[in-house]
Parts: C-alpha cells; sequence; structure tokens
C-alpha cells in the first residue's frame, strides 16, 4: 500500500485496530498480487469489511478525481450504511457517497453531480440512478460484492444481470461471504477467480458460541420465550422470526407482559428502522425482534444472546444469525424454541444440547437508559463533542449519564439515563447548540 496518501497505521488507529488478522492480511496480498478476481470466504465478524476495503484502496487512483473508481455493492441498506460508516472513520481524502432505498433519490442525484470517488449502494438504487443517467460506471476498475451469497438470489438477479455487463471487463472483482454459494450466475463475469477460503469446518465453536434448543411444550412459543427472556435477564438479545407480522405480534405480547423490546423489519420506513437500532445497540432496549433482515450487515458490540423464534427456512441463514453474536474475539449463546412438532435440522443436531428452563423465575427490570433523539446531524455541522458539551454544560448531566451518541446526517441519536432525559429535553427549549434552535425529545 505504498502509494496511499496516508500511512495505513494510522487509518487503523483510527479504527480502532491494532494490527490487521491473518485472513485480511492474506486478502489484501492476494489483491496486490494482480489477482482480478477473489472470493473471500470467511465467519461473520471476522473482518471482511476491513479486508476487502484496504483491498480496494490499494488500487485507487489518489490524484483522480471526479470519476467513480471503487463500486461496493451490498443487499441491504444497513449493509451499506455500515461499510460507509467503516470507510468515513477512515479519513480518507476523497469523496464517498452512499446511494440506498429508505431515504430520498433527490438527495444522492446532488451528490452524485460530483462524482464520488468511492461509491457504496444497494442494487435497487444504483439501478435506478444507471437508468434516470445519474451516473456512469465506465471509470470504475474496483468492484466488492458484499455479502454475494445474498445479492445474487433470485430476487437480485434482474436488477444484478442489468449492473453487471455494464462494468468494465478488466476490472477488479471482489466476492465476500460467510456462506459458500456454489453456482454463480454467468453475468457475474467471473473467468478464473482465486478463492480464500477461511470458513471452519465446524461452524459454530461451542466453546465460544453454545447451543441449546428448548421445548416450548406448546405450538404457541410466547410463553417460552417470555420465561428465557426472564433466564437471561438484562442481557443483549436478538429475536429471529421468519415473518414481519409475527415480529409484530411478537414485540406487542412482551410489551403487554410488561417487557421493553424493538422490533425491525423490511416493511418499517427509514427512521423507525433508525430507531429501533439505536434504542438497540445504546441499552434503551435489550431485545431485539426482527427477521433475517438483521442478520446481515449489523455490526453491534456485545450481543449476548440469538433467539431462533423460528427455525431458519435454511442453513445459511441460521449461520448469518448466530453470526450477530460472539463476533470476534467476544462470546455468546444460541437458543433454538422448538414447538412439539418441529424437529431440529441435521445441520443443527449434532451441536445442540437441550435446556430446561428453571421453574423459578421474574420479569427482568426494565432498562434504566433511554433514548434522546436530535433533529440534526453532520449536516448542520453537530458532532459527538457538541452533543457532550450541551448535555453536561446546559443540562447538567455528568459523563456517566451519557451513553452511546449515533451522529447520522440529519439526525442523533443519545443514550441517557432515564432518570436524566427530562433535563435534556427541558433545556433544549432554552439553550442552543453551534447558535442553532434544535429540537430534542425522548426517542419513540
Amino acid at each position: 500500500m505504498n502509494n496511499l496518501p496516508y500511512q495505513p497505521e494510522q487509518v487503523l488507529s483510527r479504527l480502532g485496530i491494532k494490527q490487521l488478522n491473518p485472513m485480511q492480511i492474506q486478502t489484501i496480498q492476494t489483491a496486490q498480487e494482480n489477482n482480478q478476481e477473489v472470493i473471500l470466504l470467511s465467519e461473520t465478524g471476522s473482518g471482511k469489511t476491513l479486508a476487502f476495503l484496504l483491498s480496494i484502496l490499494d488500487k485507487i487512483n489518489w490524484d483522480q478525481k471526479g470519476k467513480i473508481q471503487a463500486l461496493i455493492l451490498a443487499p441491504t441498506r444497513e449493509l451499506v450504511l455500515q461499510t460507509e460508516s467503516v470507510l468515513r472513520k477512515m479519513q480518507l481524502p476523497v469523496k464517498i457517497t452512499a446511494c440506498y432505498g429508505g431515504h430520498k433519490r433527490e438527495i444522492e442525484e446532488n451528490n452524485l453531480v460530483e462524482p464520488p470517488t468511492i461509491l457504496l449502494a444497494t442494487t435497487g438504487r444504483l439501478a435506478d440512478h444507471i437508468r434516470r443517467k445519474n451516473l456512469t460506471l465506465e471509470h470504475i476498475h474496483c468492484v466488492v460484492l458484499d455479502e454475494y451469497d445474498k445479492i445474487l438470489e433470485l430476487d437480485f438477479q434482474e436488477e444484478m444481470g442489468f449492473i453487471m455487463p455494464l462494468l468494465p471487463a478488466k476490472a477488479f472483482k471482489l466476492l465476500t461471504s460467510a456462506t459458500i454459494l456454489h453456482e454463480i450466475p454467468d453475468f457475474v463475469g467471473l473467468n478464473n477467480p482465486i478463492t480464500l477460503n477461511f470458513l471452519s469446518d465446524d461452524p459454530v465453536d461451542v466453546q465460544k458460541r453454545p447451543v441449546f434448543w428448548i421445548n416450548t411444550g406448546e405450538a404457541d412459543k410466547l410463553n417460552t420465550l417470555l420465561h428465557l427472556i426472564a433466564q437471561v435477564k438484562n442481557t443483549s438479545s436478538i429475536v429471529f422470526c421468519n415473518h414481519r407480522d409475527a415480529v409484530e405480534r411478537t414485540q406487542n405480547w412482551l410489551k403487554e407482559q410488561g417487557v421493553l423490546s424493538v422490533f425491525y423489519h423490511g416493511g418499517m420506513d427509514q427512521l423507525p428502522r433508525e430507531v429501533a437500532l439505536c434504542k438497540f445497540k445504546n441499552g434503551t432496549s435489550n431485545i431485539l425482534i426482527t427477521t433475517d433482515l438483521a442478520s446481515r450487515g449489523l455490526d453491534i458490540p456485545y450481543v449476548r444472546n440469538i433467539i431462533h423464534y423460528h427455525l431458519p427456512h435454511q442453513e445459511d441463514q441460521y449461520i448469518h444469525r448466530n453470526g450477530r453474536t460472539a463476533r470476534m474475539d467476544e462470546t455468546g449463546t444460541i437458543y433454538i424454541l422448538l414447538a412439539p412438532d418441529e424437529k431440529l435440522p441435521k445441520y443443527m443436531e449434532n451441536e445442540a444440547e437441550q435446556l430446561s428452563l428453571a421453574e423459578d423465575w421474574v420479569i427482568p427490570e426494565k432498562p434504566k437508559w433511554s433514548t434522546l433523539f436530535i433533529a440534526a446531524g453532520k449536516k448542520s455541522k453537530i458532532n459527538k463533542i457538541d452533543v457532550v458539551g450541551y448535555l453536561t454544560q446546559k443540562a447538567g448531566l455528568k459523563k456517566d449519564d451519557i451513553g452511546l451518541i449515533e451522529v447520522k446526517d440529519h439526525t442523533t441519536y443519545v443514550g441517557v439515563r432515564k432518570s436524566k432525559i427530562g433535563l435534556a429535553v427541558e433545556a433544549a427549549k432554552l439553550h442552543k447548540i453551534k447558535n442553532q434552535r434544535i429540537r430534542m425529545e425522548v426517542a419513540k
């Protein structure tokens, strides 16, 4: 990476990383050896994002501005935003633009008037911009298909079949996933790819991520889920359901039982999705109920439990769901709820142990954190330091009253002790941030 206009060690420091792991080192080296097609297979949470980002950065012409040189395609907006967040932390001296459904296309059109060096996109939104002639792909020489097994499924093939032939034939291609797709469509244009397979023969390390199955005793699993939540207490848990209506039904039922949770699925608008994830990350809610939408692209630290309320349809879904816990050097636990008429799929049989829940249990206490919504973000020149300064100096909070702060383009979310959040809301009526009168309220 000698041609980079900065020191790689500096970039790693900005990301809070001391050194690259063997998978990342080998991926970068393989890309540097002029291999034009690379398939990277590695466990979820192993650092694939950094591996492919550093691989393509080495191929960018840093003196050439105003042309899209690198394209990163992902199946979900969350995955696009996650990768964009990593790129922003790197503080690269080039323009980066993310395009995805769920927010105004006009904003993206304005951003594309001056083409970025690196473009991140979901397939549908990119295809839309191409048809509207908002961008061209002719100067791209690096292409990443993140979670390629998902992005090449039937639901995406019409858009991918339209996009891929428009890319320069000689563009470097890097495909990544935690699961193998044995048949890659011809339109991807692979001829002789180098495959780097870091997947373990045993997909689950039972010491790092033990697996238990629980007999619910009845077709409706809600009571067993409540019992399990009580047993794991206030530890961060993701509950996977197979359908959107089941997600909302489960969340509403838990609410009736006095258990605080948030839900998240593809039928929600962008802002409610954003709020739900922020609440889960900052501890306002310790339970996230979701579909397989959350099985990819969510890098949330310290998720302790994965609960399969419904059995996944396929093994790769099971692998990606479980990958939300025990990431990098962490540990976690997998729970599978089985109704009397259900059986463990063969791929689970050898790793899952039956668990009997304790007879005595109580509903866990509600979290002591709440989420402050601030109707301004990066586009209003607001940063984390401004938020901390406002909360400590104007609202009278102590630093340990303030939790996770997430500053997005037009909004900001702050974890605040529930007992102190009223002070923050009231202070906003009297004081400004960066000389701006900004709306603040408890996030709904």
